[in-house]
């Protein structure tokens, strides 16, 4: 039997997706039509022996319970959310629930970050784990970034015949390798005797230096990369596997409508029931026109889209959007509820919850992808303000329930929730 473990952190992360993370935890936020963690669990699902799905964080168990219903009502494997009592670090929340890790003795355990999109290779990763021997402990997956932009990474020296790991810096403040940890990770079980050697060494730390000394935190907050993988480097018991499939963070909004669109691309050979390709689309029962499709996009069933809109490429339509004639949409993700009026642009946004777009209206941001001239460029997230102050480019982004005026333009914007513009924005945060 095997296990997996998806660490999705808690409400005050997450502060970089903002405005969408506000109405909705980020890691239930919808890319290609389903919540970001649901494309983790779909991934675990294929692998044949995995029986039980932990999802450990500190969101309220009443903002997580709906989802876990739905998922265990969807998917033949056992699926709990366990709620931490306090922030306990990337390791903290899996050393406290251990027992129920290791109850039903897994022969190993997946660790999923719930911030990261990929087309996972798990059972790769596990088949190279279990090649290892029973000396290996964690196995990471690994993917390769830019020189500049692995410092903001995990960094980790690898032996290329063995995948051995020798070095493992967390964001490291010189150059230490391309080689990046893709938060995503096969461990033995054996591996919490380390963290309760951890958890121990941190209580008499504790101990001796009092309550301030502790920055606040909790005895149990343990750092996964900082004080598990670092140490074990060197040891013969951490390995890598380096891939070549896609991988991203979503650690901004921008990241959201990159990692939509290889969702999307995915699904053709995963979930191709899920895409409206078609060049012109027709409803198999009366034969009218749904809408021209450039693929590949996503479009709810619930959904309203009149005959002349065109959407696409990399469009997601969700639950009981109304998009009306002549609508013209690319490189966006348009959440439910929303409206979309006569012979509105949207142009690399994201339309918030129940928001509304008048007619001959124009939203626009600005494509945040990878360098298409980099060889293994990786999504940038930059800071909301440059060095100057001012906004730097990005998507255009409307939180719940905005309302944009007919024949208004909206140009690299950010709108807070249950605003009504009454005027033309450029790169400003509607507050």
């Amino acid at each position: 039997m095997l296990k997996a473990v998806i660490l999705v952190g808690g409400p005050q992360k997450g502060t970089r997706f903002r405005p969408l993370s506000l109405d909705v935890p980020k890691p239930l936020f919808p890319v290609a039509g389903c919540p970001i963690i649901q494309h983790h669990i779909e991934a675990c699902v294929r692998v044949k022996e995995l029986k039980e799905i932990l999802i450990i964080g500190y969101y309220p168990v009443k903002e997580m319970s709906q989802f876990v219903s739905d998922m265990q009502n969807l998917y033949n494997v056992n699926i709990r959310y366990l709620q931490e009592f306090t922030a306990l670090g990337t390791a903290g929340g899996m050393y406290h629930f251990r027992d129920q890790i290791r109850s039903g003795n897994p022969k190993a355990f997946f660790v999923l970050n719930g911030d990261v999109c990929a087309d996972f290779p798990l059972e790769e990763l596990y088949d190279f784990h279990t090649s290892r021997g029973n000396d290996a402990l964690i196995t990471i997956m690994s993917t390769e970034a830019t020189r500049q932009q692995s410092l903001h990474y995990g960094c980790l020296v690898y032996d290329k015949q063995t995948g051995a790991v020798s070095h493992y810096v967390e964001k490291p403040s010189s150059y230490v390798s391309t080689f990046i940890n893709c938060g995503v990770y096969v461990c033995s079980t054996e591996v919490f005797p380390l963290m309760a050697s951890i958890f121990h060494s941190r209580q008499l730390e504790y101990s001796s230096i009092g309550f301030n000394g502790s920055q606040g935190r909790d005895q149990g907050h343990i750092e996964w990369e900082q004080e598990v993988l670092t140490p074990l480097a060197g040891t013969n018991k951490l390995f890598a596997l380096p891939v070549t499939k896609w991988w991203s963070q979503t650690k901004t909004a921008g990241s959201a409508i990159y990692a939509n669109r290889h969702y999307l691309a995915l699904y053709k050979k995963t979930h191709p029931e899920r895409l409206t390709n078609a060049g012109m689309k027709t409803n198999s029962d009366d034969g009218t026109l749904i809408c021209n499709i450039i693929p590949d996009v996503h479009i709810h069933p619930t959904a309203s889209v009149h005959p002349t809109a065109m959407l696409g490429p990399n469009v997601s339509i969700g639950p009981n959007v109304t998009i009306g004639p002549g609508v013209r949409i690319r490189e966006s993700i348009i959440l439910e509820n929303a409206v979309i009026k006569d012979h509105t642009l949207v142009l690399h946004s994201i339309v918030g919850r129940g928001s509304t777009i008048g007619c001959w209206a124009r939203v626009e941001g600005t494509p945040s992808d990878p360098d298409p001239n980099k060889p293994f460029a990786k999504m940038e997230n930059p800071p909301l303000f440059n060095s100057e102050g001012k906004l730097n480019p990005s998507i255009t982004i409307l939180g719940c329930c905005v309302s944009v005026p007919s024949e208004k333009i909206l140009l690299n914007s950010i709108v807070l929730p249950h605003k009504e513009l009454g005027k033309n924005f450029k790169n400003e945060i509607i507050l």
